[in-house]
């Protein structure tokens, strides 16, 4: 003979409440589980672990990015918890997930050890995985990213791209703004002094290669050509090129009969736009190097000396 168990409404909301399971989902596992609370947490767990296995190729290209500070401003982590569509990724108890586990995140220096640690009696891991029975989507953490400086401010820019920016110390106006060229502007690397040699010099031969094959092009279309620069970064300006480049501007300026007395004047200009021609990859990678979002006339490096702060460092993640 059978006995029925009879599940409360009290239960199947604290149930509900401990796993985001929807309602019938939680009374089911609350009947399977003989109404042991404990049991029908692994219910859903066991469910969950379904679900992930048959969803495991998935690409899970939407989702969140979302960061979190510490109280001193001295650390910073940012995460992008990945999904499947569009629609979970904005869904709020998706955004709620997202913002917990970067609560947690904080405290650990990686991802490795962020996925281990504990999540309300289970791992982060297994707290994924049942979310995945839950949502019905693969859940996955995709970027992992952790900042330590003097102080540490953030911008996050409609959940799909979230920056951390270290600053020498306090100063909340500018690292919003640095985090914010950080976000829009997509840098990899601080300074083009952190560039490898070999790296300029190939990616200096295969812009060249790439312009003066679309000059090919231009010049049978009568068009006017590009210009092919001989540099693309400040590395490579050494004294004796900025040299030989100002020399050959004034042969420039003599040759257009411009005065010598008035070469003071012109040269600055001629120089800066010499300059910026052969510092592309830089004013691309590097966030120091590029033309400020807010004032493009001058560089981030320009704007952020002027408030008599420096960038030590900087991290980005993004669903992309």
């Amino acid at each position: 003979m059978s006995t029925t168990v009879k599940i409360t409404a009290a239960e199947v909301n604290k149930l509900r409440k401990a796993t985001g399971a929807g309602m019938m989902d939680c009374k089911k596992a609350l009947v399977e589980a003989g109404g042991d609370f404990d049991e029908a947490i692994n219910v859903l767990r066991k469910k969950g672990q379904k679900v992930a296995e048959k969803r495991a190729d998935r690409d899970s290209s939407e989702g969140a990015a979302v960061t979190k500070i510490n109280a001193d401003n001295t650390v910073g982590v940012a995460l992008v918890l990945g999904c499947e569509t569009d629609f979970v990724g904005k869904n709020e108890n998706f955004l709620a997930l997202a913002k917990e586990l970067a609560n947690k995140a904080i405290n650990f220096n990686n991802k490795e050890a962020f996925l281990a640690s504990d999540f309300g009696g289970m791992s982060v891991t297994e707290k994924l995985v049942e979310q995945t029975g839950v949502i019905g989507e693969k859940l996955e953490i995709k970027s992992f990213e952790k900042l330590e400086a003097p102080y540490v401010g953030t911008y996050v820019h409609i959940n799909k791209i979230g920056a951390l920016v270290g600053l020498s110390e306090k100063e909340e106006t500018v690292a919003k703004d640095v985090a914010m060229q950080v976000a829009s502007m997509g840098a990899t690397t601080l300074s083009y002094k952190d560039f490898d040699p070999a790296y300029v010099a190939s990616e200096t031969e295969a812009r060249i290669a790439v312009i003066e094959k679309d000059n090919i092009e231009l010049g049978r279309l009568g068009k006017t050509l590009k210009n092919v620069p001989q540099y693309i970064s400040m590395a490579q300006l050494t004294p004796e090129v900025i040299a030989k480049a100002e020399e050959d501007a004034k042969k420039q300026l003599a040759a257009e009969g411009k005065p010598e007395q008035i070469w003071d004047k012109i040269l600055p200009g001629k120089m800066e736009r010499f300059i910026s021609d052969n510092t592309t990859l830089d004013q691309e990678q590097c966030l120091l190097d590029q033309k400020f979002i807010k004032d493009e006339k001058q560089t981030v490096a320009n704007y952020v000396a002027s408030k008599n702060v420096s960038v030590s460092a900087f991290k980005r993640v993004s669903l992309g």
